[in-house]
């Protein structure tokens, strides 16, 4: 690496610095050391040797800082420090051929930012600020400071601020403000911001809020950096290496499906590490601002905080990604040390403002460009992490508008028949799965219910439940009977099955379905009902009696969607006060055990038999506690049981 030529006599010195949290600090230290060396060994006045070294030391922790949280490479920083005469006015020649930024070339004989090359690289710069007044001999104390990450061969990056080239970040914000000249050289390995800081009785120190502030940070930062947490908390954006930080900041917000989780984790990433409190307000539908969460280093103070910020929201819809804006501090707010500074960062994707951050620091210095860049980079992960949930709440709203169409709200109060149903989709997430039951009026006195169970437990397992159903309301309000419906849903079934396999190849995976179908007719005098029931495929439903008797009710048939000419065979009974039909599906027959199921040698029977005495909704409840209880396993499949019980009239 080699600094641009000005003329400069002394040696060169230069250090390595690794991406760690004390290269900037290390940095800092190198240029102090030379400045202070070439000031014992000249007559310059201390004075000038003390502004030098506050100018070069702040933009040389600034530009480390910079580079440590975009790039997170190897860095080097190489100084030097002469005593010369100024140069001449502006316009005219300078000493080494060169022409002053007005001529357009730089000392080395690079082009300005218009174009060219230095050192077989592009540079951007020029010189900054009000240059070197024109006058007489006078004594002139430079420093030539050069800070160069590594980057990937071919790769020509941005400027110090992490964005495109030709942008200005805070960085070079303060090197045009406080440097002589400056330049970017971008080299096919490595990137080096440059700059050149000369001091003289003629040369005042350029003014203003900016450079100002960021002045009395770093003094805050270096003069005192043991008067307590908080001044440990401004020093740490000097030397915290703000790439492991951000890969925190991702790693937690990524995945999160719930946008006020987001908002808390969030507040959780920045206090106390950049800021003493933070609020988060997010978009509402009705397009106003909600306050999601607030946190505070001191959580005793987070309810007086909510109170402070609550009533004066950011503007909804702001889309100023990246600007942040002053905001006022919370009056309200207990603050032991009598205020502070906070900023406001909108929070935008995809062009649209989901809401605002906003963070405080307590203390009378102002937050710096890294604090607020760093906290711009957050920013944009929780913009990013509440797209992400918001769609997901989406989906999930949609998803359950839709299962909540696919099975009855609740089911029909009969007279003289007692009604229970417990349903439990095995997928995590879904209110409907494979299983799907209804119960419903034909008219004159008459009803049907069924319980199914279609094969597969995917969404389009779930979407064949819903037209199940309602083709089966479809064919009994037509006047179809147990086993005329049943023939039709078979027939329906096994041509849609084939038009899969015709469509998708042996590869298709067609639908089959097993299925309990019956029809009663309460009687309203003499209590119970008269039943008529089918099943295709189905574990055949069991009648309980009042003496503890259990038995099966119908005999097992082919189930649906196998061969269109099946035909399927009803069964009739009469189900007594006190008798209670129970239908289950295979979620609870087949509940494992290890190699055993819970219906071997009539399992199901014995759980029912001690039923006996009880009304629906216990004989439901004790089936499906004793379907859990069987093995130690959760269940691998969704679980569905439908129970009618007889009572007298």
């Amino acid at each position: 690496m080699r600094l641009p030529s000005v003329g400069l006599s002394d040696p060169v010195s230069r250090r390595a610095l690794p991406p760690s949290q004390l290269a900037p600090s290390a940095a800092r230290a190198l240029l102090r050391t030379e400045i202070e060396k070439h000031g014992r060994s000249s007559t310059t006045p201390g004075r000038l040797i003390q502004r030098l070294s506050e100018d070069a030391v702040l933009l040389v922790s600034e530009l480390v800082t910079n580079a440590l949280v975009h790039a997170g490479t190897r860095i080097e920083v190489a100084c030097d420090v002469e005593t010369t005469q100024p140069r001449p006015p502006r316009g005219a020649a300078s000493r080494d051929g060169g022409a002053t930024r007005d001529g357009g070339a730089t000392h080395d004989g690079g082009a300005t930012r218009d174009g060219g090359v230095a050192e077989g690289g592009v540079t951007e710069g020029g010189a900054a600020g009000e240059g070197v007044a024109e006058g007489g001999p006078v004594e002139i104390v430079a420093v030539l400071v050069e800070v160069a990450d590594a980057q990937p061969t071919g790769r020509v990056s941005g400027d110090s601020s992490g964005r495109r080239p030709g942008g200005r970040g805070l960085g070079l914000q303060l090197v045009g403000s406080l440097a002589e000249s400056w330049g970017v050289t971008y080299r096919r390995t490595e990137k080096v911001v440059w700059f050149r800081i000369a001091v003289s009785e003629m040369v005042p120190r350029p003014s203003g809020s900016l450079t100002e502030s960021m002045h009395r940070e770093l003094d805050a930062a270096e003069i005192h950096p043991a008067s307590g947490q908080a001044a440990r908390r401004r020093t740490a954006e000097w030397t915290d290496h703000g790439g492991a930080f951000l890969a925190e900041a991702s790693e937690l917000l990524a995945g999160q499906l719930d946008e006020d989780m987001v908002a808390a984790l969030a507040g959780q990433l920045l206090v106390p590490r950049l800021a003493d409190w933070c609020a988060v307000w997010l978009t509402t539908e009705l397009g106003g601002m909600r306050l999601s969460r607030v946190w505070h280093s001191d959580e005793r103070e987070v309810d007086a905080l909510r109170s402070a910020l609550e009533p004066d929201p950011p503007p909804a819809g702001l889309r100023t990604v990246g600007i942040p804006w002053p905001w006022p501090w919370p009056g309200n707010a207990e603050e032991p040390q009598g205020g502070g500074s906070a900023l406001a960062f909108s929070l935008v994707a995809g062009g649209t403002c989901l809401g605002s951050l906003v963070i405080g620091r307590s203390g009378p210095t102002e937050m710096t460009g890294s604090v607020a860049r760093t906290a711009e980079d957050v920013a944009r992960r929780v913009a990013q992490a509440i797209v992400t949930a918001r769609q997901y709440t989406r989906q999930t709203s949609i998803s359950s508008a839709l299962q909540r169409k696919q099975l009855p709200l609740s089911l029909a109060n009969l007279p003289g028949v007692e009604t229970a149903i417990v349903y439990e989709p095995h997928a995590m997430g879904q209110t409907v799965g494979g299983d799907f039951y209804d119960l419903f009026p034909l008219g004159h006195g008459r009803w049907s219910f069924l319980l199914g169970d279609v094969q597969g437990k995917d969404p389009e397992a779930m979407s064949v439940t819903g037209l199940t159903r309602h083709l089966v309301r479809l064919l009994a309000r037509e006047g179809h009977g147990v086993e005329s419906v049943l023939g039709k849903l078979n027939a329906a079934m096994a041509e849609e099955a084939a038009e899969a396999v015709a469509v998708g190849g042996e590869s298709a995976q067609p639908r089959f379905l097993t299925l309990v179908y019956g029809e009663l007719e309460p009687e309203e005098r003499s209590g119970g009902a008269h039943c008529t029931v089918a099943s295709a495929g189905h574990p055949p439903p069991l009648k309980l009696s009042t003496t503890g008797a259990v038995a099966p009710v119908v005999e097992p048939q082919m189930l649906l969607g196998i061969d269109e000419a099946t035909e399927f065979a009803a069964y009739t009974f009469d189900l007594e006060p006190g008798q209670s039909l129970l239908t289950v599906t295979d979620g609870v027959t087949e509940r494992r055990n290890g190699d055993r199921l819970l219906d071997d040698d009539d399992g199901l029977a014995e759980i029912l038999a001690g039923c006996v005495g009880m009304g629906a909704t216990a004989v439901a409840e004790r089936v499906r506690q004793a379907t859990h209880d069987f093995g130690p396993e959760p269940t691998e499949d969704d679980l569905a049981i439908l129970v009618l019980h007889a009572v007298a009239g």
